[in-house]
């Protein structure tokens, strides 16, 4: 047997209890000065490794970094999410805004549980699943990867999603910070001023922050003149000294970071994915003293200590058997169900199968297996079942006939169902291939001694291998046809410049009304919709990007076999003019408190449906609401926990949820009209009621001046409803003393 190496040990006593920060920094002392600078970024030279990702790698494979062999530390090991590990095959889960759309926590520190044991069976150790920017604008094209534009709920679903990872893998947040557009990402520099960033675009950072979350990932954007992987605010005044964080910061990949000794300086941990820009530059700026080397001692503290924190996920690992198993696609299936919100219904929903001889099903996305965008998210399973797999195996004695455009097919049907949306290429990661040549700058040369290729025959394989790649694929062979070459990478979604439906969909939708009455729309994607069709359609269910269950869980739905779980996780307007400005393009942006359902409070606009609205197939009532636990902490208003009272009166099974929003009237300062401060799911039978608890986030109603927080000694009212519409009881908080 081998002897233990010094990190072991260090993390046996760590085990034990000794202080992991102390136990990193005697392993520091020990390096030599290329050891130091090798753990502040990849472990791969540039080149191959940009290569290898290019040819399917980045699906394939974890990517290492701040590994010493010597002295038997780690590094991390990452692979991507959030909707399943991307080393695939794996398991799809719904993407993240059909899950923030559950409003269930529970359920998602499940999902996580099981995407962290895929992750560590594949041999991650260290994943980017947590993606947690607030959905400002609906058309921002990488919406489908957070939960919505809530911070509170957005926080609670994030911190469920980490804690279960964290069971298996180091979990990092992103994109740190303000990072709510895609098409502009690397080039746009958001404004933001102190109130704004704290009370409307970090709490939900902090919640995962304060659940011990391991990393966090910089992004591409600057903020207030400071690209994000370089400024000091947000990587050391507000991580390391007002929230006391622990853990270390890298890079996003390839592009997030300009100025390589600053980045050092402003407590950027690691560069991601390869030896690239600090590799060329921090050598020499070791040399002539511009580089800080404490400064450096410090930041592989920060990595070795968390590495020790999570050594004994790092030193173990679930079978292989635990990728897309049978309790994995089980959990895909309920995620789906739980996340698909019942927009309207006049009755045409549930269906009964007893009564369906002929089924018309229309629309190009039908038999489309339609997971996400093909971005750096991208998860490629065994299988999918779409919408029209799962409508033919849950009703096996009917006739099911699909046409992508023909609504003639619906005359004469039992049901007609239309499928319509969102693919790839309409939202999604994005990247541009020209501004990619711009920033070309940042790159090595092919021939650079260390970070180039280690030879021509080295080059040449590497141009081979690419060169060898299928083509993407077609808008007709979405997903599984893409698994030999890995996610794609051709990239052709980004933002979306217009929040209608295509107009061959909504022209669709009334060519299918005009010959039934029993139309059921069926919506795919990842974000808001304005729905000017919704009230000539017979019901309309959000189906999200349903994960690989999705086919098969939307029947069941439509069915009745399940109740449709999931309300909106954002207000969908009746114009997209009511939103808050929104330019692709732009190369400044200016956030401040205002957006999504806030903005249309504040600016009197109805939403045509309001954040945290869906319909069920039973009716439920809030028979009761009551303040327990006042809080007694100084200088603070929460934690305040509400008991509400809950009663199905329908006749059936079913699921609500129930959410309190609080205000304060006579605000010396302006705010939202009203914020989110707690929510539950409540799920009863037919005829019963129950009570639940519900802790009170109101920190969230705090102000922030001159550095610090600001409690307004006023009463806060209460909204407790069933979405942010519903008012059907108030309460009223005292104030603070």
């Amino acid at each position: 047997m081998s002897p233990a190496l010094p990190f072991d040990d260090a993390a046996v006593r760590v085990a034990a209890g000794a202080d992991h920060h102390a136990e990193a920094r005697a392993l520091v002392d020990l390096l030599t000065l290329e050891e130091k600078l090798g753990c502040l970024d990849g472990d791969l030279r540039f080149w191959p490794g940009m290569f290898d990702m290019l040819a399917g790698g980045y699906t394939s494979r974890p990517w290492p970094a701040a590994a010493v062999e010597r002295l038997g530390i780690p590094g991390i090991q990452f692979a991507d999410g959030p909707r399943g590990c991307v080393m695939s095959p794996a398991t799809a889960f719904p993407v993240s805004m059909a899950r923030g759309a559950s409003f269930d926590p529970a359920l998602e520190e499940r999902i996580g549980e099981a995407i962290g044991a895929e992750l560590r069976a594949k041999g991650a150790t260290y994943t980017g699943a947590v993606c947690l920017n607030l959905l400002r604008h609906p058309g921002w094209g990488r919406a489908q990867e957070t939960y919505g534009e809530d911070p509170h709920h957005v926080g609670e679903l994030a911190a469920a999603l980490t804690r279960g990872l964290q069971r298996h893998v180091m979990a990092c947040m992103k994109h740190f910070a303000l990072n709510s557009m895609e098409n502009a990402r690397f080039k746009v520099d958001v404004t933001i001023d102190e109130r704004a960033l704290h009370e409307v675009y970090l709490p939900h950072f902090r919640r995962v922050a304060d659940e011990g979350v391991a990393s966090v990932m910089s992004a591409y954007n600057s903020v207030n003149g400071e690209w994000c992987g370089e400024n000091a605010t947000l990587l050391r005044t507000v991580l390391r000294e007002e929230w006391a964080w622990d853990g270390f910061v890298t890079s996003d990949f390839t592009f997030g970071l300009r100025d390589p000794v600053k980045s050092v300086h402003a407590g950027l941990n690691i560069e991601m994915p390869f030896q690239q820009q600090r590799a060329q530059v921090l050598p020499d700026a070791a040399a002539d003293g511009t580089l800080d080397l404490n400064v450096v001692d410090d930041l592989i503290v920060e990595t070795v200590a968390t590495l020790l924190r999570f050594a004994p996920q790092i030193q173990t690992s679930p079978p292989a058997s635990v990728v897309a198993c049978e309790a994995h696609l089980d959990l895909a299936h309920q995620a789906a169900i739980s996340s698909m919100v019942l927009l309207s219904n006049d009755g045409t929903l549930p269906l009964d199968a007893a009564g369906l001889a002929n089924v018309a099903v229309l629309g190009r996305l039908a038999a489309l297996p339609n997971l996400g965008d093909h971005g750096s998210s991208n998860v490629l399973p065994p299988s999918v079942s779409t919408p029209l797999d799962g409508l033919r195996a849950a009703l096996p004695e009917a006739t099911v006939v699909h046409h992508a455009t023909d609504a003639s097919i619906a005359r004469n049907a039992d049901a007609v169902i239309v499928i319509v949306g969102t693919t790839k290429h309409d939202e999604g990661e994005f990247l541009d291939q020209a501004e990619l040549a711009s920033l070309g700058y940042l790159f090595p040369a092919q021939d650079h001694p260390t970070l180039g290729w280690a030879n021509e025959h080295e080059r040449d394989a590497a141009y081979a291998k690419l060169a060898s790649r299928p083509p993407a694929a077609a808008e007709g062979q979405d997903g599984l046809d893409a698994r030999a070459s890995g996610s794609d990478f051709s990239i052709t979604g980004g933002d979306r410049r217009s929040l209608r439906l295509h107009p061959e969909d909504e022209a669709l939708i009334a060519a299918a009304s005009a010959v039934s009455d029993r139309v059921i729309v069926a919506v795919m994607g990842g974000s808001a919709f304005v729905m000017p069709w919704l009230a000539t359609v017979g019901a309309a269910v959000m189906l999200w990007y349903p994960g690989m269950e999705g086919g098969r869980a939307m029947a069941d739905v439509l069915l009745g076999r399940a109740e449709p779980g999931g309300r909106l996780p954002f207000a969908v307007p009746t114009s997209e003019d009511h939103l808050v400005p929104f330019d692709p393009d732009a190369t400044t942006a200016t956030y401040d408190l205002l957006h999504g359902q806030w903005k249309l409070d504040a600016d009197g606009n109805a939403a045509h449906l309001p954040f945290g609205f869906g319909l069920s197939y039973t009716t439920f009532a809030i028979e009761r609401a009551e303040l327990r636990e006042p809080s007694s902490s100084p200088g603070s208003t929460g934690p305040t926990t509400v008991e509400v009272a809950v009663g199905n009166h329908g006749r059936r099974w079913g699921s609500t949820v129930v959410q309190v929003y609080a205000s304060i009237d006579h605000s010396a300062f302006p705010r939202p009209p009203r914020r989110l401060v707690g929510f539950a799911k409540v799920q009863l039978g037919a005829g019963e009621s129950s009570s639940v608890m519900i802790p009170l986030d109101l920190d969230q109603l705090r102000v922030r001046v001159e550095n610090g927080w600001h409690t307004e000694a006023l009463p806060i009212t209460l909204r407790i409803g069933q979405h942010a519409g519903d008012d059907a009881h108030h309460l009223t908080v005292s104030p603070p003393t």
